[in-house]
């Protein structure tokens, strides 16, 4: 009797030992699962985070943003001027012209030449227009916070610009809408020929 005593003493104590090593690995995956799950929620708040735009934009980021405007107007309307007159040259060039026969009694020649330039003026008033358009498709992203700082700024230009009526014909006030405003150093610098015009103007005359 005593051997198969000691057989069930043995095969119990196998399954005590097998029960005993199953159970940390079920133990592990769950603490595995738990901690998936808690993990999982923070990554849409990070993309969340980073796919948030900008609130605000700072006044040298703005008026960088100012200038590089100006730049793309500037850019602009030299090809636009040259396209005019060769359009003009084009056109005018070829019409059939008398030297007897004035047009609206002055001579042709003169008279297409000035229509010509004329088209050169057309196209560079077109060129400021056409090169903002094109700034504002590359900058269509932060067009709402560009809106926002050009009617902050315009509202500090208006406050701090000169009264128009002490300008005079022969002195204007000094970039009166703040265009050629690009910088930080130049925006202190209008504001110190604004003070310096409105002084001069209110001086009473010896």
């Amino acid at each position: 009797m005593d051997p198969f005593i000691i057989r069930g003493l043995r095969v119990s104590t196998r399954n005590q030992c097998s029960a005993m090593n199953r159970t940390p690995f079920f133990m592990s995956r769950a603490q595995s699962t738990m901690t998936k799950a808690k993990r999982q929620p923070t990554t849409p708040k990070s993309s969340a985070q980073t796919s948030t735009p900008k609130a605000t934009l700072s006044w040298p980021e703005y008026l960088e943003i100012r200038r590089n405007k100006r730049t793309w107007q500037t850019v602009a309307t030299i090809p636009c001027a040259l396209l005019g007159f060769m359009g003009g040259a084009a056109y005018f060039g070829n019409l059939d012209t008398d030297p007897l026969k004035p047009v609206m009694g002055i001579d042709p020649f003169f008279f297409y030449g000035f229509c010509t330039m004329g088209c050169v003026g057309f196209g560079a008033l077109i060129g400021p227009t056409l090169g903002a358009s094109i700034w504002r498709f590359r900058n269509r992203n932060i067009l709402d916070l560009i809106d926002r700082r050009d009617t902050e700024f315009f509202q500090r230009i208006a406050k701090n610009r000169v009264d128009p009526t002490l300008q005079s014909p022969t002195q204007p006030v000094p970039d009166y809408y703040g265009e050629k405003i690009g910088s930080l150093a130049q925006y202190r610098q209008w504001l110190r020929d604004q003070n310096k015009y409105k002084r001069k103007a209110l001086l009473p005359e010896e």
